[in-house]
């Protein structure tokens, strides 16, 4: 399976600068700095337990560095919370799914324009016009989602319904549905067979390409990264290692001593 990424770098959009992180003692990540540019797909590989997802933890504002700065859109948001990030522009998926299985697909993405919405309850109670129009406004942002993610066939079918590989497409669904400017992905294809993987790299490619958004995504499966990645930031330890396009990464002996597994 062969995918490419036609986009060149841009400005820098996302830049982690010397993170620390550590919890009771045990330090997690060491020094850790990174950049993301505006208009590329960069990869974040490394072994198990090399602080990769601790790394999204930090970015999104689910673990708090004692050390270290990281800037979105040339804003420091160290100390900033999920939801502020998310509002900004910053989304997220997970390595495990996080959907409500007995809401519909519709439903769910829904839910992802929680940050974009200014209806408050008690105006939503009463359905003034202006609540009506601000429904169907979001309602459109959804089933352009749905057209583009190709799942309108399944748009009124319960999440928990739905396969393993569709409910991750819902997944990125929501996170798109937050209109981000850097989608934060971690491990997207695991668990998936290789026709998912084929869907669903397809799709980060058509979301980065056709709606301009920037992509950091921790994954496993080389073969999808080596194909999709402009950039490929190797950790290991808590720390960086390497850092350089996918045919740098492919030769890089430290890479290949700490990941690849070859001699």
């Amino acid at each position: 399976m062969v995918w490419s990424s036609s986009s060149s770098p841009k400005s820098v959009i996302l830049k982690v600068e010397g993170i620390h992180l550590a919890f009771d003692g045990i330090q997690v990540l060491s020094d850790v700095s990174l950049e993301l540019y505006q208009g590329e797909i960069l990869a974040v590989i490394g072994p198990n337990g090399a602080g990769k997802t601790a790394l999204l933890n930090c970015i999104n504002g689910f673990y708090h560095p004692y050390r270290g700065h990281i800037y979105f859109q040339g804003r420091d948001i160290i100390n900033l919370r999920p939801h502020k990030l998310a509002a900004m522009g910053l989304s997220r998926t997970f390595q495990a799914l996080e959907t409500y299985k007995t809401m519909t697909v519709l439903d769910t993405l829904l839910s992802g324009r929680h940050v974009h919405m200014r209806v408050n309850p008690l105006q939503a109670i009463f359905y003034w016009p202006w609540v009506h129009k601000e429904e169907i406004e979001h309602r459109k942002a959804v089933e352009d989602i749905l057209k583009f993610l190709e799942m309108e066939a399944i748009r009124k079918k319960a999440v928990g319904d739905l396969s393993y590989g569709l409910c991750k497409r819902v997944d990125l669904g929501r996170a798109l549905a937050l209109e981000p400017r850097v989608l934060l992905l971690d491990e997207p294809m695991a668990g998936m067979n290789l026709e998912e993987k084929e869907d669903l790299a397809r799709f980060i490619l058509d979301i980065h390409e056709v709606k301009d958004v920037s992509v950091a995504m921790v994954e496993h499966d080389m073969g999808v990264v080596m194909d999709i990645a402009d950039r490929i930031v190797v950790m290991d330890w808590g720390h960086v290692i390497a850092s350089g396009t996918p045919a740098e990464i492919r030769v890089n002996q430290a890479v290949i001593k700490a990941y690849l597994g070859e001699e």
